[in-house]
């Protein structure tokens, strides 16, 4: 446990320390200060108004931009630190395998989690010093859906990059990760549909797998139990899981999704060739 929490700590560190890391904490803050500066927490959208609001935009750009910056550069961690040879030096330490990988896991997930919830965070201690109504039940199943949201695609970026051989291959696979994910959406789910004439469970099911659609439709599950906005599709959804069921998924499948995600590259990582 020591060897681990050491290599988290200089994952942090190091990670600090780059350029990424003040655009990342910049981009999250620089949004949650534009949302209160375009009054977002005075307007009213679908009977929501106030913090509620801000934090339903919020979560909305947040799946959009979260997934492409941990994937990106969660993948040059194992691939970089192939490519400057450091593991040629954590051969001839006293640190094991395991206590390096997951704790760059570690270190990682703290710094890419931090910066979104100390945003949110931020929006909700300005509201209270400005009086405004604050969610709590919103704010925590939110809360809840970042965390897993960064542990799931952290998890596969540590798989891209024990499979990848070269930093350039991991960020490539990465890109096409996320934009395969994200066309993978209704529209398309949609086309298929119609030209396959796929059942809507198993069309529904195949969408479900995508975890960009799970938290999407997650997010909007808080303020639309019902799904209207899904259209048909809700009703499989709501048949299959109900409201309740289905925000408990939407946190329990991407957390495992990441979990053995990660799990397959360390096993990777250990069995291949290091150097």
């Amino acid at each position: 446990m020591k060897q681990l929490w050491l290599t988290a700590q200089l994952d942090i560190v190091e990670s600090l320390r780059a350029r990424w890391f003040q655009i990342y904490t910049l981009v999250f803050g620089g949004i949650v200060a534009l949302l209160f500066l375009f009054g977002l927490t005075e307007s009213r959208v679908l009977g929501f108004i106030g913090l509620s609001r801000l934090l339903v935009t919020y979560i909305q750009l947040t799946m959009a931009i979260l997934p492409i910056f941990v994937l990106i550069t969660t993948v040059r961690s194992v691939a970089g630190d192939r490519e400057a040879g450091v593991f040629e030096y954590l051969l001839s330490l006293p640190v094991g395998l395991g206590a390096w990988f997951w704790g760059k896991i570690l270190g990682r997930y703290i710094v890419v989690f931090t910066p979104v919830f100390a945003a949110m965070l931020g929006a909700v201690l300005w509201a209270a010093i400005s009086g405004v109504e604050i969610p709590w039940d919103m704010f925590g199943y939110y809360t809840a859906l970042l965390a897993v949201m960064a542990a799931c695609f952290l998890g596969i970026g540590m798989l891209l990059s024990s499979l990848a051989r070269t930093t350039d291959m991991a960020q490539g696979a990465a890109f096409m990760v996320w934009l395969v994910l994200l066309l993978f959406l209704d529209l398309i789910l949609l086309g298929v549909m119609i030209q396959g004439k796929v059942s809507p469970e198993i069309a529904v099911t195949l969408a479900l797998a995508n975890p960009l659609q799970v938290f999407r439709t997650a997010a909007l599950a808080l303020f639309d139990p019902q799904l209207i906005v899904l259209g048909p599709s809700a009703y499989v959804i709501l048949d299959l899981f109900g409201s309740f069921g289905y925000k408990v998924f939407a946190l329990v499948y991407p957390a495992l999704l990441g979990a053995l995600s990660a799990t397959a590259g360390y096993f990777i990582f250990r069995r291949g060739d290091l150097p």
